[in-house]
């Protein structure tokens, strides 16, 4: 299935990257009138319907600097997101990375929400779609998994607070995808294309989750197990993010 975006304006963070990449083409490909291509520091696209917009996740000033410059949004892909390399124990890893890593995947996917949501409003309320993780719901050791198991309870939350408003708050969920931020990882992944795809037909029908391939699905649905078989099941997938 391929919903459309016809005539409606998008606002992506994280353009630059490859999944972001595929957000904004792809918004054009359904029909989209304006993307704002967003990052910190944006680039030309060589297209007068892509809006290059600087936008730090980390920065209240850029962020609401960022919402005042694009009124007309009424879809926003929070998709900015960072994963180090030297994140892999929370027992024993540096704390700065951890705050860093808090700072972008949690804070700033909430900060944006917050700042766009009277945009939304005023526009007829809108879509907001996160892109969260199956690292969320899997027992691995790094602040990226519990980054990704705040913005999960986050985009929850959003999804009821916005709702008076008509605003759609979905989550998009992912395991590894073909993107260089996976690179390191030398694992089967996903293209980005078809995880970019599956989210915007999950913005445009309103659904509150999207899971955008076997293994995410997978884990999903074992969420009702105990414990301690998700653990055993997932054993080797911990092992890949070890140093």
């Amino acid at each position: 299935m391929t919903e459309r975006l016809d005539d409606r304006t998008v606002l992506v963070t994280g353009a630059n990257g490859g999944l972001g990449h595929e957000f904004v083409r792809q918004a054009l490909d359904r029909g989209a009138r304006r993307v704002y291509a967003t990052a910190r520091r944006p680039r030309d696209w060589g297209d007068e319907r892509i809006v290059p917009l600087a936008l730090d996740l980390t920065d209240p000033a850029s962020v609401a600097a960022a919402a005042g410059a694009a009124p007309d949004v009424d879809v926003l892909i929070n998709n900015a997101g960072i994963a180090p390399a030297d994140d892999y124990s929370v027992l024993t890893g540096d704390e700065e990375v951890l705050h860093r890593i808090f700072e972008t995947n949690y804070l700033g996917t909430v900060r944006v929400a917050k700042a766009f949501a009277p945009v939304l409003r005023a526009n007829g309320g809108g879509a907001i779609l996160n892109v969260l993780s199956l690292a969320a719901w899997l027992p691995l050791p790094t602040a990226y998994a519990a980054s990704k198991a705040a913005a999960w309870s986050a985009t929850n939350a959003l999804r009821t607070e916005l709702a008076d408003q008509g605003t759609t708050v979905t989550g998009l969920f992912v395991g590894m995808v073909d993107t260089p931020m996976a690179d390191r990882f030398d694992v089967p992944k996903v293209s980005p294309a078809s995880v970019v795809e599956q989210g915007y037909d999950g913005v445009a029908t309103g659904a509150f989750e999207v899971l955008a391939d076997d293994n995410t699905r997978l884990v999903k649905s074992l969420l009702s197990a105990r414990a301690e078989e998700l653990n055993a099941t997932f054993a080797e997938a911990v092992s890949i993010i070890k140093p």
